[in-house]
């Protein structure tokens, strides 16, 4: 699996991570995987034809000193689509520059 990693997390940065994550994307699913939408203006041709699977989105997982970002771009309406790929050049830069600008704004230095 393709992901963009961040470790060494404090504990008082983690809670603020988390407390971040939570009011930018809502609660986690499955106690730690936050789910974040694609803008409709970076989902592929293919991706923007499948309103049935829309919302697009990418996982962040948040774990005891370590957040990690799914770079699989997933459905959440299904499991299986032809919709359903590794991140584009574009997603992986917006998604990466979401984290770093979380960082920034929560003065976290890694």
């Amino acid at each position: 699996m393709k992901q963009y990693v961040v470790d060494q997390l404090r504990l008082a940065d983690e809670r603020r991570v988390r407390e971040f994550l939570e009011r930018r994307y809502g609660p986690p699913a499955l106690g730690a995987i936050f789910w974040v939408p694609l803008e409709a203006g970076l989902l592929s041709p293919l991706q923007s034809a499948h309103r049935e699977c829309q919302p697009h989105c990418a996982a962040i997982e948040l774990e005891s000193g370590r957040l990690s970002l799914e770079l699989l771009i997933r459905s959440r309406q299904r499991l299986r689509c032809s919709c359903i790929a590794y991140a584009s050049r574009a997603q992986r830069e917006w998604l990466i520059g979401e984290i770093d600008a979380m960082l920034e704004e929560l003065t976290i230095s890694v």
